[in-house]
């Protein structure tokens, strides 16, 4: 029988570092760019590093949360201790960040408007935990709405 160890974080650090992905998200949404954020989070419960989609704002396409929070992070040698929480289902880049950095575990807020590369992060024995979280649902289905051209253009839709 092959059963999946423990996690690594409880579900209080959990939530926190997802919280602080929503706050990107929030403040990403409030620059004019695409409301998905995230957060790094080490053993002992501190926000290491956050970030929001930068691509609308910067022009650049690889400006995803997952990356520019990584990029935000600087250089470590603790990413297989860190949790990495986001409001949307990583893409296959931010997926593959995930993986080549050997991140361990990754929250993700939401995947009913978006489904990313989870499977890739369970293959690699990544500890995924979808939420659903509500917030970030509405935040990503009202900003789909509001400019559908746009997110079509985030995720390579003609």
């Amino acid at each position: 029988m092959n059963q999946r160890p423990p996690p690594l974080f409880s579900q209080d650090f959990r939530r926190r570092a997802l919280e602080a992905a929503i706050h990107e998200a929030r403040k990403g949404l409030a620059e004019g760019g695409i409301p998905i954020g995230a957060a790094l989070m080490d053993e002992s419960g501190v926000i290491v590093a956050s970030g929001h989609n930068l691509r609308v704002q910067t022009g650049d396409p690889t400006a995803h949360a997952e990356t520019v929070c990584v990029r935000n992070a600087g250089r470590r040698r603790d990413w297989h201790r860190l949790l990495m929480a986001t409001t949307l289902s990583p893409c296959a880049m931010c997926s593959g960040t995930a993986v080549l950095h050997r991140i361990p575990a990754v929250v993700i807020g939401e995947n009913e408007t978006f489904m990313g590369r989870e499977d890739w992060l369970r293959a690699e024995g990544v500890d995924v935990s979808v939420v659903n979280d509500a917030e970030c649902v509405a935040l990503m289905r009202a900003f789909i709405a509001a400019k559908p051209e746009l997110w079509n253009e985030d995720i390579g839709v003609p």
